[in-house]
């Protein structure tokens, strides 16, 4: 006698280059579909906060296998709209311009992409999943119902990042970080595990001229039609 299995709970995956806008978009997609989300990002951006509490740098071989160790026992956890490390909060620290780029740079060792890739496959879990990031839809959830490649322009991916700076009361400077942006484009187009870009079964979607609300509505429609 054969035991019917149960299908896999949905995924809609969005992948895009650095801050296109992907986190939010997708956080109000899961919530209007009733979804559970994973911000990819986040995982790296802890390894790398992790990283920093114990003093490892991936720029020095001798602390590779230390890093590796690391992102395979990662103790991160999601609640609510906190992300939390070994019980310490460290949503703030995660979202820093040091941790976004420490984190482009851990995200190019093969080694430490494995590791970290069954921990982001675990938030799969019903009704459905939204996971946003860079390689969503290629590597971690390649079976995914939807596959949407959201992008913006360098120039309109920029001021959305100086608004976000400043809107926490920080300051920012647009030519330092549009260059930043440029330079994780070429990174993360570049590398040899995972590269970012559009899939041929992805659906392109420039928001550069398009309000969040008018995105979030587009991939719904699109989740609903697949």
């Amino acid at each position: 006698m054969s035991t019917a299995t149960s299908p896999l709970p949905k995924v809609i995956a969005i992948d895009g280059p650095t801050a296109s806008g992907k986190g939010t978009v997708a956080s109000l997609v899961a919530a209007q579909l009733g979804y559970h989300y994973l911000d990819s990002g986040a995982i790296y951006r802890v390894l790398a906060v992790a990283s920093e509490h114990a003093a490892l740098d991936v720029a020095k071989p001798e602390h590779q296998d230390a890093l590796v160790k690391l992102a395979w026992s990662l103790p991160v956890e999601f609640v609510g709209d906190r992300v939390v490390l070994q019980g310490l909060d460290v949503s703030a620290a995660i979202r820093t311009e040091e941790a976004g780029l420490h984190a482009s740079k851990l995200a190019v060792v093969p080694d430490i992409r494995a590791g970290l890739l069954q921990r982001q496959r675990d938030f799969r879990k019903a009704p459905g999943l939204v996971a946003d990031g860079r390689d969503m839809g290629s590597v971690v959830f390649p079976d995914a119902s939807l596959k949407v490649f959201l992008t913006a322009s360098a120039q309109v991916r920029a001021e959305r990042r100086v608004r976000q700076i400043e809107g926490r009361g920080q300051k920012a400077d647009f030519q330092a970080i549009h260059a930043d942006l440029v330079a994780r484009d070429e990174r993360d187009m570049q590398r040899a595990v995972a590269p970012l870009k559009p899939y041929p079964d992805s659906r392109v979607l420039d928001c550069s001229d398009m309000g969040i609300e008018q995105v979030v509505q587009t991939i719904i429609g699109w989740a609903q039609s697949v």
